[in-house]
């Protein structure tokens, strides 16, 4: 699944000029699989309680793998984004489940090994994903970054029978359609007004229509999970600071650094006019430092306060953007390389602790809830980010799009993703603290 993210950034450029795509459409390939993994993740784990979470994980594959397919059989735009749709769902499937699975195998220090590994899973996706996407792009074609989600796939699902163990938790299932609507139509809504916001005029009836259907939505979804009952969230996991500091941990990695991708991206190859390979040769810094940042940090976990660690990779994700924002007409690519470097460093301390802190906040039945939930919020900062930072791109940029443009408006939205990444460092820090953990969560959380 990450592999997927990283390994269609690089395609982008590519996928656009193969399908004639506009630059809106081009961030609604990233955005429908954020939206739809945002959107059902929190139902998906209810599903897995009730019906088993080895069932839900696996049939997640599955659909994945057949979505991957259709993806890389895309004859335009809208089919492409459709077919991405899907995979999110998918995706939702296995993300509401894979900590849950892991966490009811371990405890204690086993749990912080786990998670590294976890992390380090994580961290190998980044490594391998730009550059995998730049040969299967560069050689054969932007199709074979979906196909080749098929024999992994496969392998997956035969691995996942073989060694799985099924656990449900029928008891403390929270179905809720009602919520799932709300909140489905409030995220869209609001992704549709970011992304189109510039094109039609922020004051436009169309935009002024889904900004209020937006805030309308996400009103009406926060209130009915108040109401108690079998609800998508457990408001009440919200009086724990570490688990609120969890959330905006991974909101602000998401909005901020993970969004700014697909515009490096473009970056590289649009205005740099480097190839699809050559792009994910030079996104290899940041991803080779992030695979090896991030067991360290698992390991760290155990010794270091949780918070120190998620704090400090959050700042140096914002010194990282901060020094590319140097960027300018004249730069060279190694103008990106110290962030690429900062960067990946602190990529690799923030995954691995945010996954532990986000489920030991909790009772061990409340983790599939928990993970869901910071994994609802990891999708949402990205959807966001990349429809906000669109949108003070395409102001900056217009509909010219030339070099100096890019180049200024791609100065601005580092900017803005420093603010948001030195932020989330805040917050983490203030929120994140050892009271907060239970029993069977890191010893020395912070």
């Amino acid at each position: 699944m990450l592999l997927d993210i990283t390994i269609v950034n690089v395609a982008l450029p590519p996928i656009q000029h193969a399908l004639t795509a506009s630059f809106s459409q081009l961030q609604w390939v990233v955005d429908a699989y954020a939206l739809a993994l945002a959107t059902c993740v929190l139902t998906a784990g209810a599903l897995a309680d009730l019906f088993g979470r080895k069932r839900l994980f696996l049939l997640g594959i599955v659909l994945f793998t057949a979505a991957s397919a259709g993806c890389g059989a895309a004859f335009d735009p809208l089919f492409l984004i459709i077919a991405r749709g899907l995979q999110g769902i998918g995706g939702a499937m296995m993300f509401a489940t894979a900590l849950a699975l892991l966490s009811q195998e371990f405890h204690g220090k086993e749990r912080g090994t786990a998670f590294g590994l976890w992390g380090a899973v994580i961290g190998a996706a980044v490594a391998i994903g730009p550059l995998a996407g730049g040969v299967l792009t560069s050689w054969i074609s932007w199709r074979w970054i979906f196909f080749v989600n098929i024999p992994i796939g496969a392998g997956a699902i035969a691995l996942g029978l073989r060694q799985l163990h099924e656990s449900k938790d029928p008891e403390h299932s929270r179905l809720d359609p009602f919520g799932l609507v709300t909140f489905t139509i409030g995220l869209f809504c609001l992704i549709l007004a970011l992304i189109e916001g510039n094109g039609h005029g922020w004051t436009s009836a169309l935009i002024l229509a889904l900004l209020a259907v937006a805030a309308v939505a996400l009103v009406v979804f926060v209130a009915s999970q108040a109401r108690g009952g079998h609800t998508m969230i457990d408001l009440a996991l919200f009086r724990r600071p570490a688990f609120v500091g969890a959330q905006a941990t991974a909101f602000a990695i998401s909005a901020s650094m993970f969004s700014m991708f697909l515009y490096l991206t473009l970056y590289l190859q649009d205005i740099l006019h480097l190839t699809a390979l050559e792009t994910g040769v030079r996104f290899l810094p940041l991803s080779a430092l992030s695979f090896f940042a991030a067991p360290l940090a698992g390991r760290l976990s155990a010794h270091v306060p949780i918070r120190a660690l998620i704090g400090t990779g959050l700042a140096l994700n914002a010194v990282a953007m901060w020094t590319m924002s140097r960027v300018t007409t004249s730069s060279h690519w190694t103008v990106l390389l110290p962030g690429f470097l900062i960067g990946g460093v602190g990529i690799g301390l923030v995954n691995a602790p945010l996954a532990t802190t986000a489920v030991s906040t909790v009772r061990v039945e409340r983790a599939g809830m928990a993970s869901g939930i910071n994994n609802t919020f990891r999708q949402i900062g990205i959807a966001t980010g990349i429809a906000a930072l669109g949108a003070i791109f395409s102001a900056k940029t217009g509909n010219a799009r030339t070099p100096a443009a890019f180049v200024h408006g791609l100065h601005d939205i580092l900017l803005v993703g420093t603010g948001v990444a030195a932020a989330g460092a805040v917050v983490a820090l203030a929120l994140i603290r050892r009271r907060d953990f239970v029993a069977s969560g890191p010893q020395q959380a912070g």
